[in-house]
């Protein structure tokens, strides 16, 4: 299944594709570790559940120096970020619900600000 929110992030497009408008969350992955293989379908949900509501991007770990210059140290990582910067971050497999909660939180938040 194609999902047009869900971004293949390379060191050569990071800094635009993390500088979209809005929050940005960030899948730092490898194709070797079993807790990316667990939350990688949740994170393509995610980028469908969440189309116009944020952009969602997959950065493999193995192939792209970016991952070890933002201090990724545990994959999977997830990054939640607005306007370049990284607001929150999240060590390795999570459930849905919390991945909803917090882009919920900062959705709310950044509404609030707006």
């Amino acid at each position: 299944m194609e999902n047009n929110n869900l971004n293949t992030l390379t060191d050569a497009n990071w800094e635009s594709e993390i500088k979209k408008p809005g929050l940005v969350l960030v899948d730092v992955w490898a194709p070797w570790c079993g807790p990316c293989r667990v939350i990688g379908p949740i994170i393509e949900e995610l980028a469908g559940e969440y189309a116009g509501k944020i952009n969602v991007g997959k950065l493999n770990a193995d192939e792209n120096k970016k991952a070890s210059q933002l201090g990724v140290t545990g994959i999977p990582t997830i990054l939640i970020m607005r306007d370049g910067i990284e607001i929150d971050r999240i060590v390795g497999a999570v459930p849905k619900a919390h991945l909803v909660e917090k882009l919920e939180y900062y959705l709310n938040a950044e509404t609030a600000v707006a």
